[in-house]
């Protein structure tokens, strides 16, 4: 059975809780990321994604370099741990209605991020091989 750390991705993109929206928008674009993991002393206490700025932030009409990220982020994030299966995250994510989900390790400390792509990706490399062992099978026959 597949791991949450088999798929997860380690390099996770961060901002500290004490910056400006504009400075998260200005990660957003040079990284080519959706969102962003929100660090206080080491820890993640949130989240922010485009979407985040767009409904709290463009939609009120507000000036990005004025307002905290504090006042935008996700305080209330989903999260599993390295050794959680892949089926349980998934189901996790569908219950939630969430796009990502945040891995932390047994010390709550920041371990990486699993996204529908990574999931896609997953489920398509698994339904590859799946097809060749099927086609290897049929041969045999």
């Amino acid at each position: 059975m597949a791991h949450v750390r088999d798929i997860m991705q380690k390099n996770v993109i961060t901002i500290e809780h004490d910056k400006t929206v504009h400075d998260a928008a200005v990660i957003l674009k040079e990284k080519e990321i959706s969102f962003l993991v929100i660090m206080s002393k080491g820890k993640p206490v949130g989240v922010v994604s485009e979407r985040d700025i767009v409904q709290k932030v463009a939609v009120e009409d507000a000036k990005a370099s004025s307002v905290q990220l504090e006042d935008v982020m996700s305080k209330k994030f989903r999260w599993v741990s390295p050794d959680t299966p892949i089926e349980e995250a998934v189901q996790k994510m569908l219950n939630n209605n969430i796009r990502r989900l945040i891995i932390l390790d047994n010390d709550e400390n920041l371990a990486g991020v699993i996204t529908q792509t990574n999931l896609a990706e997953f489920l398509r490399s698994k339904l590859l091989i799946n097809g060749m062992l099927d086609n290897i099978d049929s041969e045999k026959a």
